[in-house]
């Protein structure tokens, strides 16, 4: 029998390091064969990469296929004095690996046959490469929508706007299936597009990866005494996961002598943009509580969450349909789980489904105060609230590889 076989668009893909999407593509391609689907991986360059690291590059299962496209970073590369055309940078900054990945994913094409083909965003490149090669090839597409794309008033820049918008109504004329990872981004989606069929749009959610728990160093033991530590693992985003207020209301408690140092420690794994935080930690003056850290490598991340007293979740209301994929390694890892979103959002809703009510809005810092004293409280009484062993359960990476394999035989 002719094997079923996959074509994997996605530009989150190892040695890229400082990204939760890797994870999804990555997972699928080392899952995907225990579900009757042989995975061919058609990604970017290296050379596209701001940041790598190889820590994740042994995941990648010795007999997949991994097509490496020609693929630039025009704020890097194709810059002169900071500038550069303006042209070269629509939809994204990684443009010219369309240039590159649809030659390279028309020879994949005709030498391995695929049955399907899947792209993964937010990178909006990706699916205007899986756009062309369906065009080319008339294959199936299932086109992954991690995140929204072309949103109001996001993109902020009106050509970008227009250019995700382009890309997103074709896709849906041509895509067999859209999947995303939130029941809000799917209502959205329907109300833009009523048009579109039902089961068109479907929900594949992140998930976390058991063996990566299980392979990882052993989580380090908390001292008996010294400060609870509240961690934050990942990006914080000036507007989507804006810090401002729970700096402001660390500065509140410290001033009231609710908290101090030896008290609490709010530590920031790996923010991608350490220089703006620690500008807002030195206005409030919160040095003492609030530490910024650097990436570690992708093991050793998921063993800190394993040894910290608490997790901290960011997510603003202007991502009420989107839900960061870390958390579904904060349920994994069953410690005590800090949210500070908009209880109406995707987020809260999937929290509290799992059990976890302990959530102040994240634009609000009396709310985040409140909170944030009864889940300090709440710790060492071992009332502190974390994911149900229903949801751990429920939310494996392979579980959800299987979910994507049975979409991929009904669209083929």
């Amino acid at each position: 029998m002719k094997k079923k076989r996959v074509l994997l668009i996605a530009y989150h893909y190892p040695p890229l390091r400082g990204s939760s999407g890797i994870q999804r593509a990555l997972r699928f391609s080392q899952y995907l064969p225990e579900f009757g689907w042989e995975p061919i991986v058609l990604t970017a360059h290296p050379r596209a990469y701001q940041d790598t690291s190889a820590d994740l590059m042994a995941d990648i299962p010795a007999n997949t296929i991994v097509e490496r496209a020609f693929a630039l970073d025009t704020s890097r590369h194709l810059a002169l004095a900071g500038r550069y055309p303006r042209a070269f940078a629509l939809p994204d900054r990684w443009a010219s690996w369309w240039w590159g990945a649809v030659p390279a994913g028309l020879k994949l094409i005709r030498r391995y046959k695929p049955d399907a083909i899947w792209s993964t965003y937010p990178i909006a490149t990706a699916h205007k490469i899986g756009l062309t090669l369906q065009k080319l090839s008339g294959l199936p597409w299932i086109a992954d929508f991690r995140d929204p794309m072309a949103q109001e008033g996001y993109p902020a820049d009106p050509a970008t706007w227009r250019a995700f918008q382009r890309i997103e109504m074709e896709t849906f004329k041509r895509c067999a299936r859209a999947t995303f990872t939130s029941p809000g981004a799917i209502r959205e989606y329907q109300k833009t597009y009523p048009a579109l069929t039902d089961g068109k749009l479907v929900l594949l959610e992140n998930g976390y990866d058991e063996e990566a728990f299980l392979r990882g160093p052993a989580p380090l033991a908390a001292p008996p005494q010294g400060p609870k530590v509240l961690l934050h693992s990942g990006i914080v985003y000036p507007s989507e996961r804006d810090p401002t207020q729970l700096f402001a209301a660390l500065a509140r408690l410290k001033q009231a002598g609710r908290i101090d140092a030896a008290r609490l420690k709010v530590r920031l794994r790996a923010t991608g943009n350490d220089a703006f935080i620690a500008r807002q930690i030195a206005d409030v003056g919160i040095g003492d509580l609030v530490e910024l850290a650097p990436a570690v490598p992708y093991n050793d991340a998921l063993a800190e969450m394993l040894s910290v007293d608490g997790l901290l979740v960011m997510q603003a209301s202007n991502c009420n349909g989107q839900i960061p994929a870390k958390l579904y390694e904060y349920f994994r890892a069953q410690k005590p789980i800090l949210a500070l979103t908009d209880p109406a959002g995707d987020t809260a809703l999937t929290l509290k489904a799992a059990g976890v009510d302990s959530i102040a809005r994240l634009d609000d810092a009396g709310d985040i105060a409140v909170r944030l004293t009864r889940f300090l409280d709440d710790i060492p009484l071992g009332r502190a609230p974390v994911a149900s062993d229903e949801t751990v359960r429920a939310s494996s990476r392979r579980g959800r590889t299987r979910q994507f394999a049975e979409l991929l035989d009904q669209v083929c």
